[in-house]
């Protein structure tokens, strides 16, 4: 019978709290961060994309759509 190889396990990001927000990594790569904005609600940034949402469910998702767009988009102008 044969043996099978093992495989690397693929890293997963992962959701890290800070003072006032929230980053996302993939090991040691930065993907997006959200961040609490002083009058309420908050903002994130992820792959090139920012914008503001009123909960941290919502900003979390929107930071975790546009890392998978800019993973499977094609860059618009490519040497």
């Amino acid at each position: 019978m044969a043996t099978r190889k093992k495989r690397k396990p693929i890293p997963k990001p992962f959701w890290e709290r800070g003072y006032n927000g929230h980053v996302y990594w993939l090991g040691k790569t930065k993907l997006g961060k959200v961040t609490l904005i002083k009058h309420g609600g908050y903002e994130w940034g992820a792959a090139g994309r920012t914008g503001r949402a009123e909960s941290l469910p919502k900003a979390k998702s929107a930071v975790e759509l546009a890392v998978v767009m800019a993973d499977r988009q094609l860059p618009l102008f490519k040497d």
